[in-house]
């Protein structure tokens, strides 16, 4: 695996793609096999992958939370060697952002809804890294995990108005054997903070088996209380919405999906789960 850390470096590498089709995964590190299921996703149909390992700092709210947000380069390098990654882009702050950069996108709803309500600021941070990402990499296709549901639609939005020339991926979330979504944070669970966040997981799945386009309402409040009913979690937000534009689904909403955020302990956890329409 070859490993850059500056623009200059990727620049050069791909000056020439002779006909390549590169794809790219983009990442902050702290790999696990979520991760690592969106590599074999990309390598399937592209003839180079490239991951990106970056903590971004302009995505974050809270100074504390970036500050202990997990770092393993080694071991995300072994995992990327062992999947057969090609390439790891894995530059300093200094190489993608200059001092006083400004950026403001206008996304519209997306931006405020959700989880951009709860860290305000959060997707201008996305979507400045990853437009960074776009023209320093130029991949043809990107692929990007369903666990970060708004996160995918952000980024689609960016890509329609800036017509930037990639196609964008978005690959099923990869849960552990007791239904937790595979995310970086879970390392900061405790034993009991990680048993009791098996509540999102169970929550979603009783939402879908029990899912009535018809009766939206009452399943999202039996939904909300199964939540509240849970020691140790303090939920932020259960919502049913439009698949596309995140507003409250409805009796004749095509595309559903519930999505949740919660804190198990001290740690801010998010899943989500499609519907299917019954």
């Amino acid at each position: 695996m070859k490993i850059f850390t500056t623009k200059k470096e990727i620049a050069g590498y791909f000056a020439n793609k002779d006909g390549k089709v590169v794809g790219l995964v983009a990442t902050m590190g702290a790999l696990h096999p979520g991760h690592i299921s969106l590599i074999k996703q990309a390598q399937q149909s592209s003839t180079e992958v490239i991951c990106s390992i970056f903590v971004n700092p302009t995505q974050f709210n809270d100074p504390k939370d970036l500050e202990k947000y997990p770092r393993p380069i080694a071991a995300d390098i072994s995992m990327l060697e062992q999947v057969g990654c090609d390439i790891l882009f894995n530059p300093p702050v200094n190489e993608i952002y200059d001092d006083n950069e400004k950026w403001h996108l206008d996304i519209g709803d997306l931006e405020h809804l959700l989880e951009g309500e709860f860290r305000p600021g959060h997707y201008q941070g996305v979507t400045q890294v990853v437009y960074k990402l776009f023209n320093i990499i130029k991949p043809d296709v990107a692929f990007f995990g369903q666990k970060d549901y708004q996160q995918f639609l952000v980024i689609s939005k960016m890509v329609q108005l800036l017509n930037l020339p990639v196609k964008l991926v978005m690959c099923p979330i990869q849960r552990e054997s007791d239904g937790l979504a595979m995310s970086s944070r879970n390392i900061h669970l405790t034993p009991e903070d990680r048993k009791n966040a098996l509540i999102l997981s169970k929550t979603l799945n009783w939402v879908k088996n029990n899912f009535d386009a018809g009766n939206i309402p009452v399943i999202k409040q039996q939904a909300e209380q199964m939540l509240n009913n849970q020691p140790g979690i303090e939920p932020e937000y259960f919502e049913i919405v439009d698949g596309e534009t995140l507003h409250t689904a409805t009796a004749t909403t095509q595309n559903i999906v519930a999505l949740v955020a919660a804190r198990a302990g001290k740690t801010r956890l998010i899943d989500n789960m499609l519907m299917e329409r019954g």
